[in-house]
């Protein structure tokens, strides 16, 4: 009896690193910040003996810790505009100082606006002080939903609801402070800062916040192994390789995810991405369903339906790369603006690229805006570089984004979406059998299409090119076909023509790259 093959499990780290570096561009953090405080935390828990239980919360907690921090982008951007930049400056600011907390707000909030509409705006907040509190709160008690979705140790959830506490118990939850924060989170504090003032100004200004902090933000003794050890903790980041070095710093045990803990983080990520606005909410979800229902009506093999459903989960990822006030605008976008809109895809295959494991799903991911011309982007892949899935992906996101509002524009019909897509098949953009298998999944019906060929190639003239890509003579080609080998070569020179080549070799490149090979006629 044949037994069936059994998927390979996942490394948790693999997958909440991703997360991470997606969740550094929204908070306007370099690519390493989670993975290098994840590193940092780890080894500042082991200078304080902490457990081995403690060590892998603090691990994951590390990686989790901002996975929270853009569930308010939409309020964020309307009170500061760029709901990315904003964070950026809030981390570097000790929130206990009212100066420094005042500044930060002067400086950011209503940006663009009139002054008396800043100060109003100030006024508002100032008033208001448990509305921050609340903010803050929702973005820890977001990441510790993650952390239960992906079935991580309930010590990661725990110390995840402390992400903005201190020492003093000055910071949120209030009054929370000394040993009553759970190690993970105090390790996570001292970490984080030292992870974030060395991209802000260096070793050197990282060693003197810690220590100006020492006893207010972070427990004297962490500080006091920190500073002991420093140099060691700094000369292990080495950025040409850190994402290796996080996954070589994961405590033993190594957590591992397996089937429907894969797919729970995968539904993570797609809940990450519509917690960006509310425009976005169920775009995620509904694009990976419709996508899994047209991959089993064109019978993809059952490993690759799940393989795109994952997918689709999580192709707009890199959407959290690019702050609101671009994806919420209600009119036309500027040409800086459509080039950061462009490179979200990017970020998205970027998210996993360093992962073995993923980097495949990943490109997957990533090419859910090209098109079969080559006009779409990131890469501008034409044709036969787009296989079945990443076709079906492209047709799946084009009518769900089409069927959802957004600013600048009303949810179209089922209708007119369908004929919509159909003119994108017919300008050779969308993959006809995709696009069809994505509107029956969504329940319109369609029509039997008969395959239109590329360059006007009549059905014989296919016939003659794919024999000459089997290699075949004029004459093995007539008598395989019943003609003459005279009207054989009229075929071969209109083949040509319409191809625009003058070899076999290049008519043979040719029906690879318009995906011929395969063809029925």
């Amino acid at each position: 009896m044949a037994v069936e093959a059994r998927e390979q499990p996942v490394r948790a780290a693999e997958l909440v690193g991703a997360i991470s570096l997606a969740t550094d561009l929204g908070t306007g953090q370099p690519l390493e910040h989670a993975l290098r405080t994840a590193v940092l935390a780890v080894h500042l828990g082991e200078l304080a003996g902490a457990s081995p239980a403690e060590l892998s919360d603090a691990y994951y907690v590390a990686l989790l810790h901002a996975s929270g921090c853009t569930s308010n982008s939409h309020e964020a951007a309307q009170i500061f505009g760029d709901d990315i930049a904003h964070r950026a400056a809030f981390f570097l600011i000790d929130p206990a100082d009212p100066t420094q907390v005042l500044g930060f707000y002067r400086e950011h909030l209503g940006v663009g606006r009139p002054v008396e509409v800043r100060e109003s705006m100030l006024d508002a907040v100032l008033a208001d002080p448990e509305r921050t509190r609340a903010s803050f709160a929702q973005m820890c008690e977001v990441a510790q939903r993650f952390g239960a979705w992906l079935g991580l140790a309930p010590g990661v959830q725990a110390a995840l609801e402390y992400v903005f506490a201190r020492w003093d118990g000055k910071g949120l939850p209030r009054e929370m402070g000394g040993e009553a924060l759970p190690l993970p989170a105090r390790l996570l504090h001292v970490a984080r800062d030292i992870s974030l003032f060395l991209s802000a100004g260096g070793p050197e200004a990282a060693r003197k916040v810690i220590e100006e902090r020492a006893g207010d933000a972070y427990e004297p003794r962490l500080v006091e192994l920190a500073l002991a050890n420093f140099d060691d903790a700094v000369n292990e980041l080495d950025e040409t390789r850190l994402w290796q070095i996080a996954l070589e710093r994961e405590p033993f045990p190594p957590v591992n995810l397996i089937g429907d803990r894969i797919d729970a983080g995968f539904e993570a990520i797609a809940t990450l991405i519509g917690l960006k606005s509310p425009w976005l909410r169920e775009h995620s979800v509904t694009v990976a369903d419709l996508a899994e229902a047209a991959a089993w009506r064109v019978e993809l093999p059952a490993a690759d339906v799940t393989f795109l459903r994952r997918a689709a989960l999580a192709h707009d990822l890199g959407r959290i790369s690019v702050p609101n006030s671009i994806w919420e605008k209600p009119g036309p976008l500027g040409l800086g603006e459509w080039e950061r809109v462009r490179l979200h895809s990017h970020f998205t295959e970027r998210a996993f690229a360093h992962s073995q494991e993923l980097a495949e799903l990943g490109r997957l991911a990533g090419s859910h805006h090209e098109r079969l011309d080559g006009s779409g982007y990131h890469r501008n892949t034409e044709g036969a570089g787009l296989a079945t899935a990443a076709r079906i992906l492209a047709a799946a996101d084009c009518y769900t984004a089409m069927r959802e509002a957004r600013p600048h524009r009303p949810a179209l019909e089922p209708e007119a979406a369908q004929a919509e897509l159909e003119r994108e098949v017919a300008a050779g953009r969308l993959d006809g059998p995709a696009v069809d298998a994505v509107l029956a999944a969504a329940g319109h019906r369609v029509e039997k299409r008969s395959r239109e060929l590329p360059g006007g190639l009549t059905k014989r003239e296919l016939q003659v090119l794919l024999a000459l890509v089997l290699g075949q003579s004029n004459q093995a080609i007539a008598d395989g076909l019943g003609i003459s080998a005279k009207t054989v070569g009229h075929h071969v020179q209109h083949v040509y023509q319409k191809a625009g080549v003058r070899s076999r070799a290049a008519a043979t490149v040719w029906a690879f790259e318009h995906d011929l090979v395969h063809a029925t006629v």
